[in-house]
């Protein structure tokens, strides 16, 4: 449902607009009427008589370019919805026409577009000419450096909101937290550092965890109906002293959600759970594999999944329909399918780089491990062997001396180099022992790369930003930046697109170069990475009545290939940002979220 005053508050923004509307005699005159006035509107501006302030001349142009986009027939069309027709009716005061699902995101999206297409955006409302724009010389490099201390200074106060496990007083808390644990399974510090013990002693059900941690009924709720439906659910002994005790979530809380999933998660995953091919794989997984264990979605690379579960399984992960359990005991492919699939990379010499994911194949014995990539390391087009593992960051107890002698004999500079891509998601899950693990693979000289999703849980004002700066400074290099994907299952995850395209722009871009090298990505199902950077490759085709818009993503072969463009419905701007003012944020420090298309 909506605020009736929104209608009055659209349609006083711009009164011309309303007019054309209002004497139109149905949607297609309305179109047409407003498509004659937004040219006018986009050549006024192209010759610029006005002397608008070019960083306003450039979200009017944006805004004008974007409405004119979302009410073209080609968008209706491939958006099966009708924008111009839901103005019309408003205009014309047909309530009773709206759309049942019409509520106060879709108003707020028009509102701030209307807004802006008028120059009046209200970002830069704030802000006057830098004073060192009116100097020259020593004068206006001092004026300079003064407001980039200020920028770095304001930008610092969210990071430090961010607590690490490096901190001291993170330290001695996971400290008590470990004891804790060990008293319950009466076990020793031996036992702790012992990956083995570790795996044996996964956590797998509510009386575990709750003797170890407090849960929240909503939590006691999901997991007891996760296990009750057979959904796979576990977390390492060392994942659980990273979680506070208390159920807050004040400060666990991107490491609660990690593991323990969330009511709606749980109902939808059991409701479709008879049907997983057609309702999880949402990367179609299914139609990109020519064999057994292999995934090929581009010319010089595939994935190669030898092992298919892990110590633990995130909620959101992107193959949580095809893994039964944590650990599961049929999880290890066998030595024929994998050697198949080995033979299958032989015969497509275009391949020089595998990755080996899973499932996370660090939990697989060293013998197993071992003759994988020895495999792999006798195809001579091979040049690069990438491994998927989180566990450096969930069993970092795994990364013994021996792992690292059977993996460092395969990195042969000039040869064939091997690395390591992990998932780090927070500051929170860097502790001394994540980063004792990633450094014995930096001094055996192989590459440590990590893989961002972005979600609700780490989406905040520098939030991504306090993770790289920690990674960078732990030994691991910011590579992907994942925004959340479209997964019904995972929708409480999620986070516009626009929110991750804010943060590109006005946090990961006042850091150094060396620190923001995460590339962020929408993984476009069965095609590939879409580079939401460039806005080439994606555009909003309309906003739909819950406010959520509607994209069309370019595929990865653009200019290079044919192949079909993808349409998604994002989640709703309007929904997440009263989402993070319910967890205590300044929503004012987000407005220039709905200028990102």
């Amino acid at each position: 449902m909506y605020n009736k005053d929104n209608i009055d508050r659209l349609l006083s923004i711009n009164p011309t607009i309303h007019s054309l509307l209002k004497d139109a005699q149905n949607p297609r005159m309305a179109r047409n009427f407003t498509r004659i006035y937004l040219d006018e509107m986009i050549s006024m501006l192209d010759r610029n008589t006005q002397k608008i302030q070019p960083l306003e001349w450039t979200v009017q142009m944006s805004c004008l370019q974007t409405f004119k986009k979302i009410i073209s027939v080609r968008s209706e069309r491939l958006a099966k919805f009708s924008i111009i027709q839901v103005l019309f009716y408003i205009a014309k005061g047909k309530i009773d026409k709206l759309p049942a699902d019409l509520n106060d995101g879709f108003f707020e999206e028009m509102i701030h577009l209307f807004q802006g297409m008028l120059g009046k955006s209200g970002i830069y409302t704030q802000e006057t000419v830098p004073e060192f724009t009116n100097l020259s010389g020593r004068d206006a490099a001092i004026s300079r450096s003064n407001k980039l201390d200020k920028m770095a200074n304001e930008s610092n106060k969210f990071i430090k909101k961010y607590p690490s496990g490096l901190d001291e007083i993170v330290k001695q808390k996971r400290k008590s937290n470990k004891k804790r644990i060990l008293d319950y399974f009466n076990a020793t510090e031996e036992d702790w550092n012992n990956h083995l013990w570790q795996m044996k002693h996964v956590i797998r059900n509510v009386e575990q965890l709750e003797a170890l941690i407090d849960l929240s009924e909503e939590e006691i709720r999901a997991v007891n109906m996760a296990k009750g439906g057979n959904l796979p659910f576990g977390i390492t002994p060392y994942y659980v002293s990273l979680m506070d005790k208390e159920p807050d979530r004040n400060l666990d809380h991107a490491i609660r959600a990690q593991v323990i999933p969330p009511l709606n998660y749980v109902e939808n995953m059991l409701k479709n759970r008879d049907d997983r091919s057609n309702c999880f794989d949402f990367m179609m997984e299914s139609d990109t594999s020519p064999i057994e264990l292999i995934t090929r979605r581009y010319p010089m690379i595939c994935i190669l999944k030898p092992y298919n579960t892990c110590s633990q399984i995130c909620v959101y992960c992107q193959r949580n329909w095809e893994i039964d359990d944590v650990l599961a005991s049929d999880a290890l492919a066998s030595k024929e399918n994998i050697t198949k699939a080995v033979q299958w990379i032989k015969e497509h010499p275009a391949i020089n780089e595998v990755l080996v994911t899973g499932g996370d194949p660090l939990v697989m014995n060293n013998n197993r491990l071992d003759w994988v990539l020895t495999q792999l390391a006798e195809i001579d087009h091979v040049e690069r062997i990438r491994i998927g593992s989180r566990t450096p960051v969930v069993l970092p107890q795994r990364i013994t001396n021996d792992l690292l002698q059977t993996i460092e004999k395969y990195h042969v500079p000039g040869v064939r180099e091997v690395v390591l891509v992990t998932h780090f998601e927070h500051p929170y899950e860097i502790t001394p022992e994540s980063l004792q693990a990633v450094q014995k693979f930096k001094k055996a000289g192989i590459s440590v790369y990590n893989q961002a999703v972005y979600t609700l849980e780490n989406s905040r004002r520098f939030e991504l930003v306090a993770l790289r700066r920690l990674l960078r400074l732990i030994g691991v290099d910011p590579y992907y930046t994942f925004n959340t994907k479209g997964k019904e299952e995972t929708k409480s995850y999620r986070v516009p697109m626009a929110r991750l395209q804010q943060e590109i722009k006005e946090e990961a871009r006042l850091i150094p170069g060396t620190v923001r090298t995460d590339e962020p990505v929408y993984n476009v199902p069965k095609l590939g990475k879409n580079y939401i950077r460039a806005q080439q490759h994606h555009s909003v085709l309309t906003i739909l009545p819950n406010g959520s818009r509607v994209y069309e993503f370019h595929p990865w072969e653009k200019n290079l290939a044919l192949a079909e463009t993808y349409i998604d419905t994002d989640v709703s701007i309007y929904d997440y940002l009263n989402i993070l003012e319910k967890r205590g944020e300044n929503i004012d420090d987000y407005k220039s979220i709905w200028y990102y298309f």
